[in-house]
């Protein structure tokens, strides 16, 4: 059994794929209370653009093919450079390289007692990026964004290409209908 999913089909995938991630994400922040480190914040900068420029893209597809085609490369390279940002994420958690300084809370020494005193009472909480809130499978959050941005990446980019994707299926009854009239088989 194939299944082949049209150039429009793949457009409106990614869209939803992409707003379903950006609205786990804050249910996940919001609602259930697990904060969002800086890298957090800006691995969904891709999806925001993304999910409306995916629309676009769809909607544009009837009339103006090229212009669809070029927005939805647009959207392969933001989720190309998302999993690279998704990598680095993961590999911050598992203490492989250092964060960035906006992850740990690093500020700039004080010169004088006023810029001190100031440091002092803008002292804002910061969630560091090396530890994950949670792993599900032996991976954290940023791991699966990685592997999701990947994966939109590549329908994004054969879409941005022309190509419609065919995947084919595995079904248990698939020897059923197999065509068992050729005798040379």
């Amino acid at each position: 059994m194939t299944l082949t999913i049209s150039l429009r089909a793949n457009m409106l995938i990614v869209a939803v794929i992409s707003g379903l991630s950006v609205v786990s994400a804050l249910i996940m922040e919001h609602v259930f209370g697990v904060p969002a480190c800086h890298l957090c914040h800006l691995e969904r900068i891709a999806y925001y653009v993304s999910t409306p420029t995916a629309l676009a893209a769809f909607f544009l597809m009837g009339r103006f093919l090229l212009v669809s085609r070029v927005l939805f490369g647009g959207v392969a390279l933001a989720f190309l450079a998302n999993a690279g940002l998704g990598a680095y994420h993961a590999g911050v958690e598992w203490h492989w390289w250092a964060g960035p300084d906006a992850c740990t809370g690093l500020q700039s020494l004080a010169t004088s007692s006023q810029d001190l005193l100031k440091s002092l009472s803008e002292q804002k909480a910061v969630v560091p990026c090396d530890k994950a809130p949670f792993y599900i499978f032996g991976l954290s959050l940023a791991g699966y964004n990685a592997l999701l941005s990947l994966a939109v990446a590549i329908l994004a980019g054969l879409g941005a290409a022309g190509y419609a994707l065919s995947v084919r299926l595995w079904t248990p009854w698939a020897w059923l209908a197999r065509d068992t009239s050729d005798a040379s088989v």
